[in-house]
């Protein structure tokens, strides 16, 4: 594990997860107030913006090698969406699923998981850091998801996709976004195999997202559909993700 690495990491995943943080430990009274609310979202522009400038746009996140894979893999968040249409897929190993790419595209599609498995497969050994304070280095294979945008036929006005999920938090889907950036980096993936294994459903079959240069609550599990959209202010609670939304999470968690 690199050390140097990790140290920035856990203090930019402490950093993301501020907000969130502490609406769970009861900090209500700071995030009640305005001025600490714009804050935040200062530091997340803040964030973005210095992300961006540092980094270049197909920079790496590092790769490791098979000896270094972590022995166990923890499941965390939502380990199972439930719902009879889920359960069904689940019944028939996803023979019936369709994954929807739509929204700002000239070319809607709909993909068995069997057209996606088809498609041209990236595999990438990387490390999973959750915001818990815990990371897992496993690997990932599944097509690009560059290639599917570019199947789609993206609209000029798009500016981000989002990921909608077969899981939910509170009273709405659990989603997720990013910004096109992120989306033709070429190790942003559509997981449909994990550790030489289809993927399992604690860990989000059948495909999830995997943007590896962003924290792992931005890696969206039972992903159903991916829409292109030109804003997400007008989306469920405006934020651009689920965590987002319910606990101020912040929407870029670059590292």
């Amino acid at each position: 594990m690199d050390d140097t690495i990790l140290p920035r990491r856990q203090f930019l995943a402490g950093l993301t997860a501020g907000a969130g943080g502490l609406i769970l430990t009861g900090c209500d009274k700071f995030n009640a107030n305005p001025d600490f609310r714009e804050a935040l979202r200062f530091g997340d522009q803040l964030h973005y913006r210095s992300q961006r400038l540092i980094t270049g746009r197909n920079e790496l996140a590092r790769e490791y090698r098979p000896d270094q894979m972590s022995p166990v893999f923890r499941a965390n968040g939502n380990i199972n969406p439930g719902g009879d249409e889920y359960q069904a897929h689940v019944a028939n190993r996803f023979a019936d699923w369709r994954l929807v790419v739509d929204g700002l595209v000239a070319r809607p599609l709909r993909l068995s998981l069997a057209q996606l498995q088809s498609m041209p497969t990236r595999e990438q050994t990387t490390r999973h850091d959750c915001v818990e304070g815990w990371s897992a280095i496993g690997k990932w294979a599944g097509p690009q998801l560059s290639r599917l945008l570019d199947a789609a036929r993206l609209s000029p006005r798009a500016r981000f996709i989002v990921f909608h999920c077969a899981d939910r938090m509170g009273a709405n889907p659990y989603y997720e976004s990013i910004d096109l950036v992120d989306a033709f980096h070429p190790q942003t993936i559509l997981a449909w195999r994990m550790n030489g294994q289809m993927l399992p459903v604690q860990h989000g079959a059948p495909i999830r997202l995997r943007v590896e240069r962003q924290l792992g609550y931005k890696q969206a599990k039972y992903v159903m559909r991916i829409e292109a959209r030109e804003r997400l202010d007008d989306l469920y609670g405006g934020k651009g993700g689920a965590w987002e939304d319910r606990a101020d999470y912040h929407w870029y968690a670059g590292i």
